[in-house]
């Protein structure tokens, strides 16, 4: 039995389809994930939590991650269980990979995994009805199908195309203002997989911003590869920096936290820096990936500041906000370091002091300029540098949350606990917070008092190990 071909335009009085995603890798593949169920959601999907159930699956992939390609391709595999299983009982399954693998594989996904009938690239899910609707056509042909890619970058932004949100955003919100990389880190796959920098016209941001508060989010996390390289239309011609979106943001009405990620240390203005002095909701928490403490591997991936500039950048931040907390991201093993090398990295480490922080082992990514290095480090080494970094920042991170033991702080409380009777959220400094608490508190604000920090976060419980 042979589905009916999705229409764009399908009768809503249809029985609807259900529609899993699965979500790998950044913040803003969660944002891609909601927003691609929007898109589809005029062609009948409705979103489901249970694979099993699905009439479509679309894994939402990510390249970061270490042989990201062969992981997605192990999970096709499962997808061709349940395939397998849908027709026996007399239905199908549509399959779809998008994200930055999808880009990155194109054709190949296709040929290696026949269950694919659709590779979509990260800037072209607003095709996602009109494209879905040409692969369960195909599926029906007698010939059967071969898998449809869109992986061209579209000349319009994806953004200009998609339906208002109709899933809840929950009371934290994720929103795009900017997509895409020109920086060319030599171990990076983005610029080719996202393509260049745009930013969205401020005005889109506002109004989506809007929907998302009237629809009971009350943080909103801005999210994009490089979100302080964000220069879109202001409202009134012109252009806008980060930070005076920042500020026009922070007057609607109903929303009370701002966060942004992800940052880079070349796009640290001025007027962002003292908008972390100025605007109260702007909240004390800054992601700044640095990936490295030593000139010479900054130089060797293409980071075009020095770990001096990255060290002043931060002692401006805390200028401008005494209590702010950093976290970063780090690479160790980068093809050609050495024990100095990496012992300046430490020594960044311990001069800047992380809230949290994050260690990978350099692994080659195909197409980037780093993988081709004869200088790749051993792997026993990398494992040895990767454990004395761990080490140092986790220690790091106890010793920050340690500080707030008997303090009162404001908590978001947006989940429940991981015990009976307990309600969880996060503070301004992006710690996880578990509290006994009425399920009242869910979606409010609440100052709690900390009995409890331990290495991964507070808690208003004394008994409780964080």
């Amino acid at each position: 039995m042979t589905a009916p071909i999705i229409d764009s335009d399908r009768d809503p009085r249809l029985a609807p389809r259900k529609l899993f995603i699965r979500t790998y890798g950044c913040q803003m593949n969660v944002y891609d994930s909601r927003r691609m169920a929007d898109a589809l959601a005029p062609a009948g999907f409705v979103a489901t939590d249970d694979a099993t159930e699905a009439d479509c699956i679309i894994l939402n992939t990510c390249h970061i991650r270490e042989k990201a390609a062969e992981k997605v391709y192990s999970e096709l595999g499962r997808v061709r269980a349940l395939q397998t299983a849908r027709r026996e009982a007399g239905k199908d399954l549509l399959v779809a990979v998008a994200g930055c693998v999808a880009q990155a594989e194109g054709e190949e996904m296709v040929r290696r995994a026949p269950v694919v009938d659709l590779v979509i690239g990260p800037q072209a899910y607003h095709h996602l009805p009109k494209l879905m609707a040409q692969a369960q056509a195909a599926r029906a042909t007698p010939r059967g199908r071969a898998g449809i890619v869109a992986t061209d970058f579209p000349p319009e932004s994806k953004f200009d195309h998609l339906p208002e949100e109709a899933s809840h955003p929950g009371v934290s919100a994720f929103l795009t203002v900017q997509e895409g990389c020109d920086k060319f880190c030599t171990f990076c796959v983005v610029p080719y997989t996202r393509g260049a920098e745009y930013s969205r016209p401020a005005a889109d941001v506002l109004v989506e911003a809007r929907r998302l508060v009237a629809a009971g989010a009350r943080e909103i996390t801005l999210l994009g590869q490089n979100v302080n390289a964000y220069h879109g239309e202001g409202l009134n011609g012109g252009e806008w920096g980060f930070a005076r979106l920042i500020r026009d943001l922070a007057e609607v009405d109903g929303l009370d936290r701002i966060r942004y990620t992800t940052s880079h240390p070349r796009d640290m203005e001025d007027d962002l820096i003292q908008a972390h002095a100025d605007v109260p909701a702007l909240m004390p928490f800054l992601h700044l990936p640095v990936q490295s403490g030593s000139d010479r591997v900054l130089k060797a991936m293409n980071r075009k500041h020095t770990a001096d500039e990255y060290r002043r950048i931060i002692d401006r931040l805390r200028a401008a906000r005494s209590d702010i907390a950093m976290a970063s991201d780090f690479i160790v093993g980068f093809p050609g370091e050495s024990d100095a090398d990496f012992e300046d990295t430490l020594q960044l480490v311990r001069d800047v002091t992380y809230s949290q922080a994050y260690a990978f082992k350099y692994s080659p990514r195909p197409g980037t300029p780093a993988a081709t290095s004869e200088e790749q480090v051993p792997e026993p080494v990398k494992i040895a540098r990767h454990a004395a970094l761990h080490d140092l920042l986790a220690e790091q991170q106890t010793a920050f949350n340690q500080q707030f033991m008997g303090q009162t702080i404001p908590v978001l409380f947006d989940r429940p606990g991981r015990q009976a009777g307990q309600m969880a959220g996060r503070s301004p400094w992006q710690h996880a917070v578990h509290a006994n608490a009425p399920t009242e508190w869910m979606n409010q604000i609440v100052d709690i008092t900390v009995a409890n920090a331990g290495p991964r976060g507070l808690s208003s419980d004394p008994r409780e190990a964080t």
